[in-house]
């Protein structure tokens, strides 16, 4: 190796300075393109909005959706009337059962005498074209029954008491509602009218649009609850997922792991037409709260879609390739046409194609399994095309050398060389069709996706939801296990 010292150097670049001089990409490439780079990012920012739609987003409602991916909630609802008679009541599809007695409510009750309205006796009218006298005598006022109120010794709610954590309760009386949190007590007094107003300032964590509206209290991920002049509406939120193997319906609803496994080896039949084995497993299947069966159903279509999508796409570009691949039919126009072909079908996205079909065929999985098929077709005509026209050349010249016919050639040929990529290949877009079929499945193809779009819809069965996220990664990982396992054993490399 030459090395030049310093006057050396400086006599050759005093000679040749066109030499030595760097070039002027060599200094400005790294600057240059950490210029386009960030003018590129701004550009983006500035067409799409970036920072108008992050300004935007209220960071809380999508917190409160990962929330209640992985915790359930009771919403019961103390009504207080205005003559201090209150009542609890939970919505008729709550997942607490037909007993609800939760350990976190305390509820104190006592008999009260109320004066109830009488109920309108049947046939009696207020309006309508009847009203002011029958219309076949105008002016003759109908007769109406008097409803006087009655006295009744009735059984109605006093106090109620939710605690939602060790510091946290909210105790709900007739005459005000108490709420306490770390310390801090908030209390709202009742009976002063439809306005709701709190004695004091509010802490941190309730909140109030409006003077006078309802009274947010928030207590964190244990749940929260709104106020109003005559009711207090309460979200209890629990970790887990509740009733995920028997529903409220179910005879083993509420059962521990040993009792129900105690009834289905050794107790008495609890449906005298089956066994309680075939009741348990009816129950757990037709759970109408996680619809367990329907579900599982759904997802093995979205995978036959998947597979019979690509399986077909694979037959037809099988043959195509060989009629694209130029040194395997050497003709232009064929070759032309074939190709042409692909780039028709593949350029195209799946999404674009299943919403075609779906127009075509109607919903369900046949336009899934039509638009795999439409553009899977193109893409492993393209590779399996360049994959022939890749191969080595020899066998092929060896072959019909000896006078072999040209099936014979591409037999013993051309497929020992391609069926192993080929084959990879084909197993790859099926792993990948899994994934995809979910997405064309919720534009109306059928399968779990649509059932999933359907529950996005609603916005409040979030755990089912979630439920079907997980079932749909653990295919998708059970189906990229079996394909690397067998592109392994094809290509004859160990994969990582």
């Amino acid at each position: 190796m030459l090395a030049l010292t310093a006057d050396q150097y400086a006599a050759i670049a005093s000679r040749y300075p066109q030499a030595v001089r760097p070039r002027f990409w060599t200094v400005w490439r790294v600057p240059a393109l950490a210029a386009a780079t960030v003018i590129y990012l701004v550009f983006c920012w500035w067409v799409f909005g970036i920072g108008q739609v992050l300004a935007n987003t209220n960071w809380q409602i999508a917190g409160s959706y990962l929330v209640q991916w992985v915790t359930y909630e009771y919403r019961p609802t103390i009504s207080i009337d205005r003559d201090g008679a209150m009542a609890v009541t939970f919505p008729r599809f709550d997942p607490i059962g037909p007993n609800p007695k939760p350990d976190w409510m305390t509820v104190d009750r006592t008999m009260m005498e109320r004066r109830i309205a009488a109920p309108k006796p049947a046939g009696a009218t207020t309006g309508g074209f009847m009203a002011g006298g029958s219309f076949m005598a105008p002016g003759t006022a109908p007769a109406t029954p008097t409803t006087e109120p009655t006295n009744r010794i009735e059984e109605v709610v006093k106090r109620a008491e939710i605690h939602f954590s060790a510091n946290a309760r909210l105790v709900v009386t007739p005459n005000h509602i108490v709420v306490e949190r770390n310390g801090e007590t908030l209390v709202v007094p009742l009976g002063t009218g439809d306005a709701v107003r709190a004695t004091g300032p509010l802490p941190a964590w309730a909140e109030q649009k409006r003077a006078g509206d309802r009274i947010i209290v928030a207590f964190g991920l244990s749940g929260w609850a709104q106020i109003d002049s005559g009711s207090v509406v309460v979200h209890r939120r629990f970790p887990g997922w509740v009733n995920f193997i028997f529903d409220t319906n179910s005879a083993f609803f509420g059962k521990s792991a040993g009792e129900v496994m105690h009834l289905i080896t050794a107790g008495q039949r609890l449906d005298p037409t089956r066994s309680n084995l075939a009741l348990a497993v009816n129950d757990f299947l037709y759970n109408p709260s996680w619809q367990h069966l329907d579900v599982w159903t759904k997802l093995l279509e979205t995978v036959v879609m998947a597979f019979i999508g690509t399986l077909f796409a694979a037959i037809v570009a099988f043959p195509l390739s060989f009629v694209a691949a130029r040194n395997i039919t050497p003709n232009w126009l064929a070759n032309q046409t074939a190709k042409r072909f692909f780039d028709f079908q593949r350029s195209v996205d799946m999404l674009i194609w299943a919403l075609f079909f779906t127009r075509a065929f109607g919903p369900g999985p046949i336009s899934g399994m039509a638009a795999i098929f439409f553009t899977d077709t193109g893409s492993l005509g393209k590779l399996f095309s360049e994959a022939l026209e890749n191969i080595d050349g020899k066998p092929r010249d060896g072959l019909t050398s000896v006078g072999a016919p040209p099936i014979a050639v591409q037999r013993f040929g051309v497929l020992p060389q391609v069926l192993p990529v080929f084959v990879s290949q084909t197993l790859y877009f099926w792993e990948s069709n899994t994934r995809s079929a979910t997405i064309i499945g919720a534009m109306g193809a059928g399968g779990i996706g649509l059932k999933l779009w359907e529950s996005m819809r609603t916005h409040t069965n979030w755990p089912n939801i979630f439920y079907m996220v997980i079932l749909i990664i653990g295919t998708v990982f059970i189906f990229d296990t079996i394909s690397n396992a067998l592109r392994s054993r094809l290509t004859g490399r160990v994969q990582p």
